[in-house]
């Protein structure tokens, strides 16, 4: 628009959006809680890390912290492992660097046992056993394949279940311990061998599971870490944390929640 005198008139300022405050943690979410740990029952589809802005376990955790202790300063916390947006369950944070740097050692080293939980489609059989299969990330997705043991990028990937109980409808709630850490291994692993995890839609389930949702990067599927087992950073004694199944399992008909199998 010219004005009067001909001059483009200056442009009305821009104002930045402010940074929404991140969303308060439930009370009921954290798990345990000291001077050198804070573990927490992540809830689905929440990202565990994100940019600043973005919703995330870590920005919950922080001012949390800073509001518990009235820290006027940052807070550190140390992020030795992750849970994938739809996964529910244990995350474990370290509160100085001293700490961080033990439990990450333990991760590297295959000293944390990890086990989740999953409903999947089907009756799995047999109710205990070993899954070992070969596979090769799709460069720049978040996607695996199945691999060759001598395919270029393929890894193994190793993993121990059992049956919890057989569910309606033909379903299963199934316990897995993974042996490696490889990328949606689990959720794979299971889909390949005809149980894809409910919900799972990136590897082949056909079935909604949990809330309704708008945006696809909105949904969940039936995949829980359930407990972790690590030692603790200064005592040196073995702890186990476990989780108790979000909301959306037992409307499912999937168990009690809290239930140990």
């Amino acid at each position: 628009m010219i004005d009067s005198t001909g001059q483009q008139p200056n442009p009305e300022p821009t104002v930045a959006p402010l940074t929404p405050p991140p969303s308060p943690l439930a009370p009921a979410a954290i798990l345990f809680e000291d001077l050198q740990l804070i573990v927490v029952n992540k809830p689905a589809p929440l990202l565990t890390q994100a940019p600043p802005g973005i919703p995330s376990l870590e920005s919950m955790v922080k001012a949390y912290i800073k509001e518990k202790y009235a820290k006027p300063a940052g807070v550190y916390l140390g992020i030795p492992h992750r849970l994938d947006r739809p996964v529910s369950g244990v995350v474990v944070f370290a509160r100085n660097t001293k700490a961080a740097q033990r439990i990450h050692a333990q991760f590297q080293e295959h000293k944390i046992r990890k086990v989740y939980w999953a409903a999947v489609e089907g009756v799995v059989e047999p109710e205990i056993g070993v899954w070992e299969d070969w596979m090769r990330k799709i460069t720049e997705e978040a996607r695996v394949v199945k691999a060759v043991e001598a395919e270029p990028g393929a890894k193994l990937a190793m993993l121990s279940y059992r049956v919890v109980r057989h569910l309606p409808g033909n379903d299963t709630l199934i316990e897995f311990e993974p042996l490696t850490g490889r990328m949606h291994q689990l959720r794979v692993q299971a889909a390949w061998r005809g149980h894809p995890v409910l919900g799972d839609v990136l590897y082949g389930s056909p079935r909604a599971f949990g809330p309704a949702w708008q945006l696809p990067r909105d949904r969940v599927i039936a995949l829980h870490a359930r407990q972790l087992t690590l030692t603790h950073p200064t005592t040196q004694q073995p702890m186990t944390f476990e989780a108790p199944l979000p909301d959306s399992w037992a409307a499912a008909g999937i168990g009690a929640i809290g239930t140990s199998g």
